[in-house]
């Protein structure tokens, strides 16, 4: 059975209520946000406080917010659910909204699976008939909440095709992931044994049954280029990946050709300068336009391999500028979770230390230049 937009709601099967009371049934003349989430799901957690305003401005017009950590990492149900319970203690002692737990995949096999609902967090809101009128990323409630408590949502029709449009996404990464579920079992084993013919032959496969599928697109430029060194097919290879990311206009695909290019944590020594150079060049440009500068949109994910290539183009302010930027954009337009930090901060800073050739501070956060200049680093990685 499908779980969409017009569907009655499941019922709530929990093991346990951490926060508030029970909820037994839906009742009629409410709305309910259920929301699916776990501590370790950074949106998830970003997401809470938000949810909490939201408890404040509509409790009077009937909205009850219900978080469900069905999904906690843990090897048995105790150790999750006290784990949990002294989380929430630390983090929100005085939430708002009642937060149910279950580790027995209960809650995900009513809810999450018939809705082809594949990541945390997710949010259902239920209708004041029981019936189901949003699923959907927490970020998407302020437009449709109101919607849904003044009773127009579910007649639109924006409802209809946002219901239509994700249950067709949904139902298509649905088949993707069993089509390739083989070959994950052959690729997995392979890059683990750094078998790269092996590898490269699982991607390959891949690619001939979804050939838009962005991580394997990676893979075959990576182990063409940085494993196998196949210069002769790996740069045809890299070149129609960075032309496939500009034609679509897509910072994420961008994103991941540049950092193949210029990534601090790849070494690109092997690759021909001017090739290397002339693809960074087309990707800088365009992702600088997708993202401004001047912009509020989060920088910390592309600017970094941007960065890099500028400092190796001899623009080294202008590298400089980049990667302060990316930090900056770790906190606007809103501050990014604590371990979204320690996995980006130390990254840039390293590098904002070599672009300065002194010392570079973020919060807590410190590096110190690399013991060579800026400038033997630029001249080791670029020889061939």
């Amino acid at each position: 059975m499908v779980l969409r937009m017009e569907s009655s709601a499941p019922p709530i099967k929990v093991q346990s209520w951490l926060r508030g009371q029970p909820l037994t049934n839906f009742q009629p003349g409410k709305v309910y946000i259920v929301e699916f989430w776990a501590t370790w799901c950074g949106p998830c957690v970003e997401a809470m406080p938000h949810l909490v305003q939201l408890q404040e401005q509509y409790r009077d017009r009937g909205l009850e917010v219900v978080g469900v950590a069905a999904n906690e990492r843990a090897s048995t149900t105790n150790e999750a659910r006290t784990k949990l319970d002294a989380w929430l203690t630390e983090k929100f002692p005085k939430l708002n909204y009642r937060i149910a737990f279950d580790y027995s995949g209960e809650m995900d096999k009513l809810w999450m699976e018939p809705s082809f609902s594949f990541g945390i967090p997710t949010s259902f809101v239920v209708d004041r008939d029981g019936q189901i009128a949003f699923i959907g990323h927490p970020t998407q409630l302020d437009d449709v909440l109101p919607k849904v408590l003044d009773g127009i949502w579910r007649t639109s029709d924006e409802a209809k095709a946002a219901d239509t449009n994700r249950t067709d996404e949904n139902q298509r990464i649905t088949r993707e992931i069993a089509v390739l579920k083989p070959i994950y079992a052959k690729l997995q084993p392979a890059m683990e044994a750094e078998d790269w013919k092996a590898a490269f032959s699982a991607v390959e496969e891949g690619l001939a049954l979804v050939p838009n599928q962005i991580e394997f697109r990676r893979l075959h430029a990576h182990l063409l280029l940085h494993k196998m060194r196949d210069m002769r097919t790996g740069l045809p290879a890299m070149r129609q990946l960075v032309r496939d990311a500009i034609d679509q206009r897509s910072e994420q695909w961008m994103t991941i050709a540049i950092s193949e290019l210029f990534g601090p944590a790849i070494d690109t020594s092997h690759l021909p300068r001017a090739d290397r150079f002339a693809m960074g060049r087309d990707l800088s440009e365009h992702i600088l336009a997708l993202n401004p500068p001047q912009g509020d949109g989060y920088k910390f994910l592309a600017y970094g391999a941007v960065a890099q290539y500028y400092y190796e183009s001899g623009n080294k302010e202008r590298a400089i500028e980049l990667v302060e930027l990316a930090l900056k954009s770790l906190d606007h337009p809103k501050p990014m979770q604590d371990k979204m930090k320690q996995l980006y901060v130390p990254r840039l800073l390293q590098a904002l230390a070599s672009y300065k050739g002194e010392k570079a501070c973020y919060g807590e956060f410190c590096s110190a230049p690399q013991s060579k200049s800026p400038e033997e680093l630029t001249e080791a990685k670029n020889e061939k």
